[in-house]
């Protein structure tokens, strides 16, 4: 069964959040579960890329985030549905060139309505609009 890219990004952000939990989780494994096994044995090489990319380049994307937060803020502070969220949109939005920013902004806004709250989509947003503008300069 093939599925889209809004619903790679919705287990993406599962597995990842699942792996900020327990590190040593069986992605494959996971994969199957989050999706009642509709992959058979073929994962989407995009879930692959999303998981493994935040995954190798999570102190880039910490560090970019950081960057966007307010004088006394930390990313312990964040709530982690939040940070794994902007990770995820700042990997799609400095390194899937197939990705336009303003698509993983939306999308990112999206998982927010699905896995957090309203407080945190205007936060999410704004950070990621902040980030795009600076992509943009």
């Amino acid at each position: 069964m093939k599925i889209n890219r809004h619903q790679i990004r919705e287990i993406a952000f599962q597995t990842l959040f699942a792996l900020n939990t327990n590190p040593e989780i069986d992605r494959e494994s996971f994969y199957q579960a989050l999706t009642d096994n509709r992959f058979g044995e073929e994962i989407p090489e995009y879930l692959v890329e999303l998981v493994d990319g935040v995954t190798d380049k999570k102190a880039i994307l910490d560090e970019t985030i950081t960057g966007h937060l307010h004088s006394g803020w930390s990313l312990n502070r964040l709530a982690k549905v939040d940070l794994i969220i902007l990770e995820l949109a700042i990997y799609e939005m400095h390194y899937v060139a197939d990705v336009p920013s303003k698509v993983s902004l939306n999308e990112a806004v999206e998982l927010t309505k699905k896995f957090s709250d309203d407080q945190s989509r205007k936060f999410v947003n704004g950070v990621l609009s902040s980030e795009l503008n600076n992509m943009e300069k």
